[in-house]
């Protein structure tokens, strides 16, 4: 990416900041705070999403079958079934349908799959197209595109849709309220389905068994599409078929709730079409018989099959378009699809789709805009593991880049990427060598990059914002600090504690602490010397590099787990890599093995006071005042509660913050192109800490990102909690005293 490209991103995603930010912020943190109320009603709120992966797998992998079923029951019905290769094939056979009806007028509910295909265009030049979605006809009328899967003008305030109408329809007496916009839409769209020939809706779900379809809307206007005319094509991908009626249970319950925390949305559907309902004629007031009905069910691929013989892809076809991915996720809250997005497809799981459908170069416009903070992983009703679709398709996006210099890169740079690589991508990938570097000439490093002339160049060349605050490399490093040094003598536990990139080589004091606070606790403690966890580069999607620093960090870290030593993590992006991403990045027995020998951190000193070491050799809270942010990936763990639990046992006055992102995310927040966004989540945060009450606090959070957003967003300095935790520095401990 050049200068110029971050240069139009940036001011792309500032403009979207100003005119959209506060209304796509407001709806969809909205549906996630609903979300959470209405699961938390679910007794098997988990047992009900594995259920449902389980039938969106074993669909999948009997595609084919299915596929031959659902066309054996459709017709048994009366109906057609056509499967098209592409938008073009699908095109084309809605528009031999609606000739062939003499179609003047189509009517539309929402379909995802209809927007992907381009079909109101495709339909444009032969007969008027009318979307009955109350969202997609204000974006119709004001020929914009959707910003997301379930609400397509969430970017839209009700002020600007008043405006909107009375633009278009100059009405005597102009709606403004929400229940007059929703009147005057419902008139004018009653007219427009009076005088329709042809009806096309979308399918969330459809059984192979019966030829059913399921719609699940927050509006009417599905049925009516249906039953208001004589012709009905239902446009669907081929992901969409489920085995059975009795399948859809654990779909109906979670499907709302997941997007917009509706413990079950407004219309559930379930039609086998043809409708066994007698035909309409408004112009005569007249029915005719429900044997004149006709259905098509357009079948698309576009790109699916191909992504179900696609390993890391095939998890995508699982997606039922619930939009939780993209509720849940800081950064869609504040830019929407409009940034967060592709041609139609927008939040997390869009990459995926887009890749799969579209192609790398429409994912590479906004996949670097996940910055793999995990919180979509347990929204998604299905299980999918959102973050490593984006992960491999930014591998492929990097390995698509121009190779021809392969041989030149060789050897000059530590890692196993193409010559092709964004200079930006591959700096932040090999950020280890930059912080070896960085310790070994400090202090003269730290004054160089903090020059107003390597500023300019880092900006210009690699996209590091000049607004951002570098991090400063200490000259000891803590595996330096800890090397050669004494431990506790007959210890009742040893572990090893991961001496992670930053805790290394800037935040070298955390690192202490954690090492003086397990002591204190009777735990003999090894700093081993070994390499980073390879988080850095996965973050760039330079999976290759990663892969090699695992397995390099595994063979460690292993050997002290077959000791009977315990594997202990500070930092929390670092114990998810060992929890989650290495299972991709690994054997299976070695990932098992690493993952159940390693714990955070404070989970582990949770874990010793809890079985019997004493709170007393800790330093007492005595009431002092915290502001707490926990981590991401903390929070997708399970394990934030446990650093809480240890702060207020030891008597700190806690107050913890609810909003769940800081917005840094590692290399994100320094990046050109997203630092207004990654300040915009930031903000958050930052207006929690500094509200009436939280202002005289010591802020503290358990991220190296979170302290660095912090550091830059307030006036007062932020701490790692061991910090406050553990014991102060005292004499160093000779082994055998």
């Amino acid at each position: 990416m050049t200068a110029s490209d971050r240069r139009s991103k940036a001011d792309h995603i500032r403009h979207i900041l100003e005119t959209e930010g506060d209304a796509v912020a407001a709806n969809t943190q909205g549906f996630n705070a609903g979300r959470y109320e209405s699961v938390a009603d679910l007794e098997a709120y988990e047992d009900l999403k594995s259920e449902a992966r389980a039938i969106k797998e074993d669909a999948i992998e009997r595609l084919p079958d299915l596929l031959s079923d659902l066309r054996t029951a459709v017709e048994a019905n009366g109906g057609t079934v056509y499967l098209a290769d592409d938008a073009a094939d699908a095109n084309q056979y809605i528009r031999d349908v609606v000739e062939d009806a003499d179609g003047d007028r189509v009517v539309k509910s929402k379909s995802m799959t209809s927007e992907e295909i381009e079909l109101n265009e495709a339909l444009a030049d032969d007969c008027d197209v009318v979307e009955t979605d109350l969202g997609e006809w204000v974006l119709q009328l004001a020929d914009e595109a959707p910003s997301h899967i379930v609400a397509p003008a969430i970017h839209k305030s009700r002020e600007g849709i008043a405006e909107l109408f009375t633009e278009r329809f100059d009405p005597e007496d102009p709606p403004e309220t929400a229940e007059e916009l929703t009147m005057f839409a419902r008139e004018k769209l009653g007219e427009q389905l009076a005088d329709a020939d042809v009806g096309v809706t979308g399918a969330n779900f459809l059984t192979a068994d019966s030829g059913t379809m399921a719609l699940v809307t927050s509006e009417g206007n599905a049925r009516k599409t249906v039953a208001a005319t004589d012709t009905h094509v239902a446009v669907a991908g081929v992901e969409k078929v489920i085995p059975s009626v009795e399948d859809l249970r654990p779909f109906i319950e979670l499907i709302g709730r997941s997007g917009t925390g509706q413990d079950i949305t407004s219309y559930v559907s379930l039609l086998t079409p043809p409708v066994d309902s007698p035909t309409l004629d408004f112009q005569r007031d007249e029915t005719g018989s429900a044997e004149d009905r006709e259905f098509h069910l357009v079948l698309v691929d576009n790109g699916r099959l191909a992504m179900r013989e696609d390993d890391d892809l095939r998890e995508t076809l699982y997606c039922i378009r619930c939009s939780a991915c993209s509720n849940s996720c800081a950064n869609f809250q504040q830019v929407g699809g409009h940034a967060f997005g592709g041609e139609t497809y927008s939040g997390g799981i869009a990459t995926g789709w887009e890749a799969g459908i579209e192609g790398l170069d429409t994912a590479a416009e906004f996949n670097d805009l996940c910055t793999g903070c995990s919180r979509c992983v347990n929204a998604c009703p299905v299980e999918i593991d959102i973050p490593w679709i984006n992960t491999v398709v930014r591998d492929r996006i990097n390995r698509g880049a121009d190779a021809e210099l392969d041989w030149l890169v060789d050897g000059l740079v530590p890692d196993e990427e193409p010559s092709g690589l964004d200079p930006q991508k591959r700096l932040f990938g090999n950020f280890a060598t930059l912080a070896r570097l960085g310790s070994a000439t400090a202090p003269v490093s730290n004054w160089l990059a903090d020059t107003g002339v390597s500023r300019r160049l880092m900006e210009r060349f690699v996209g590091i914002d000049r607004r951002r605050d570098l991090p400063t490399f200490a000259a000891e490093t803590f595996r330096e600090w800890a090397d050669g040094r004494s431990t506790v003598a007959n210890p009742e536990r040893e572990v090893v504690l991961f001496p992670d990139l930053y805790t290394n080589h800037v935040q070298v004091e955390r690192g202490k602490a954690a090492v003086r606070a397990l002591e204190a606790l009777d735990v003999a403690v090894h700093v081993p010397d070994v390499p980073a966890s390879g988080r850095a580069p996965l973050s760039q999607g330079m999976i290759a590099t990663a892969r090699d620093h695992a397995e390099t960090v595994a063979d460690e870290l292993l050997d002290h787990v077959e000791a009977g030593r315990d594997v202990v993590v500070i930092e929390p992006s670092d114990h998810a890599l060992f929890q989650r991403e290495y299972e991709q990045l690994l054997d299976a027995d070695r990932y098992r093995a690493l993952a159940d020998g390693s714990y955070e951190l404070f989970e582990y000193v949770y874990g010793l006071l809890a079985n019997g070491a004493s709170a007393d050799a800790l330093a007492s809270g005595d009431g002092r005042r915290l502001a707490y942010h926990s981590h991401c990936q903390q929070r997708t763990l399970g394990v934030e509660r446990y650093t809480e639990a240890v702060l207020d046992d030891l008597g700190f006055d806690v107050v913890t913050s609810d909003v769940e992102c800081c917005g840094m995310a590692g290399s994100f927040g320094y990046k050109q192109e997203y630092y207004d966004v990654s300040v915009a989540v930031g903000d958050e945060l930052a207006a929690q800490f500094t509200a009436d009450g939280v202002d005289d606090r010591t802020v503290v959070a358990s991220g190296t990102s979170c302290l660095d957003q912090l550091d830059d967003l307030l006036e007062r300095p932020s701490k790692h909690p061991i910090e406050l935790v553990a014991p102060t520095a005292r004499t160093e401990r000779v082994s055998g005293d």
